[in-house]
């Protein structure tokens, strides 16, 4: 448990003071910054880019950082080279390189075998053996079968626990919805989204057309997109600024700062992950594998997952929780907060929105109207979260960018927000429904 006083002096140039300056900054309401935020963040000495978009959003954001700091360095069955690289397998499924080598630094800050990250065949195989539920779960949740629980909790050598199981399952999830949350977030812009049609793409081509695999791009087409959310080229280029700056105060004989300031933290932090930059591709099996239409599908025994049936509230929240102390609650506050995120819209929008991802993952509710999906979401609207939700793998869809202007900056995170937070939901409801078929079997 992290304490931290409300009220604190920093010294003026601290990481934690340069940490809060940034959290007070972003927040335009004035309010405190989150003891636990301040707290998780300065020992990096930074607010890193995905927590800078979330923190339009300052309530939510505190939700996030507190279930992600749980899950990945609190207590737990898993030891925690174990749980960033099983964080590096979730995403490198949809080959997001910024996570993947964050994770794979912190894999060897916890001291995990540098050996693992030449790819999943030199890890154990215990962790081999959660690359089929990470692959379905990732791309195709209603594929997972309590018989997939079963070979992993099979005695013998290299089984898991069921509490281990647990945690790896909301751990992959996790991952995967932060993913889509990443790749949403790379599309956005201070100004009016426009779209990044390649050179000699025919008139009239949707990029987000590949979503529904109408049309693809030949790879030679494809728009590449930046290495990750934080650029190294612009910190190497502010470095030698302050590097010149600080030779022209030597030569005049002026003080120079040596304390490790929010730069400096940032340079070790941005070479050290660079450093582990790793090809995501290496972590991955079966490489084709991706998600298929649900709704389309030709296999008539996979039949629509009923909210009625199996439920979060009824269901997954206390079994998740008695396998797997507290998370169930910090998962909860997570799906509350963004249902509860200030929108200037029509509020049957945000459930529309929920809805309409858990129905591409062939979940249902039986007392919902799916033609207020159509009403209420353009049709932009619906390939975008489509996109974000399924496809969120900028080496083989190409992303439009959120087609709803104008919007203001914290609106498009809310909609990238309520992306995660349902398609984190929709695939702890199937793996939690293996988990409870296998249990009563």
């Amino acid at each position: 448990m992290i304490i931290c006083a409300k009220k604190m002096d920093y010294h003026l140039g601290s990481p934690c003071q340069l940490v809060k300056n940034q959290v007070m900054k972003v927040n335009s309401e004035k309010e405190h910054a989150s003891p636990l935020c301040m707290k998780a963040l300065a020992s990096r000495g930074r607010l890193d880019t995905v927590s800078l978009q979330m923190a339009s959003h300052p309530q939510y954001l505190e939700s996030f950082l507190r279930t992600q700091h749980y899950i990945l360095y609190m207590d737990g069955p898993l030891p925690h080279h174990y749980r960033h690289y099983i964080a590096i397998m979730a995403a490198a499924r949809h080959h997001c390189s910024y996570l993947v080598s964050l994770h794979s630094a912190q894999f060897l800050r916890v001291g995990g075998d540098p050996l693992w990250l030449q790819g999943l065949e030199a890890a154990p195989p215990r962790l081999q053996q959660l690359d089929h539920i990470n692959r379905v779960l990732a791309h195709q949740p209603w594929l997972t079968a309590h018989s997939h629980i079963q070979a992993l909790l099979k005695p013998g050598g290299q089984c898991w626990s069921l509490a281990e199981l647990v945690q790896a399952v909301v751990l992959l999830a996790h991952c995967h919805s932060l993913c889509s949350f990443i790749f949403g977030s790379a599309s956005e812009t201070d100004t009016a989204p426009t779209l990044r049609v390649p050179h000699g793409t025919p008139p009239g081509y949707c990029l987000c057309d590949a979503a529904n695999g109408n049309t693809t791009l030949p790879p030679t087409e494809r728009t590449p997109r930046r290495r990750s959310l934080d650029s190294s080229c612009e910190l190497t280029c502010l470095r030698e600024r302050i590097q010149k700056s600080q030779e022209e105060k030597e030569r005049k004989g002026d003080p120079i700062l040596h304390s490790h300031t929010l730069l400096h933290i940032d340079a070790e932090e941005e070479e050290e992950e660079m450093m582990c930059s790793t090809d995501p591709s290496r972590f991955v099996t079966d490489p084709d594998f991706g998600y298929q239409e649900f709704a389309r599908r030709e296999e008539d025994h996979f039949q629509v997952f009923r909210v009625q049936d199996y439920s979060w509230e009824d269901h997954g929240f206390s079994l998740v929780n008695r396998l797997y102390s507290d998370i169930g609650h910090l998962l909860d506050d997570r799906f509350r907060s963004v249902a509860s995120l200030p929108s200037p819209h029509d509020p049957d929008l945000k459930r529309a929105i929920w809805n309409y991802i858990h129905c591409i993952y062939g979940i249902r509710y039986d007392d919902y109207d799916y033609g207020e999906v159509n009403q209420l979401l353009e049709r932009g609207l619906k390939l975008y979260i489509k996109a974000v939700a399924c496809y969120p793998d900028s080496t083989k869809n190409p992303l439009c960018p959120l087609p709803l202007t104008p919007l203001k900056a914290s609106e498009k995170v809310h909609v990238n927000l309520l992306v995660m937070e349902a398609r984190l939901q929709a695939e702890l409801l199937y793996a939690l429904r293996a988990i409870t078929q296998y249990m009563i079997a």
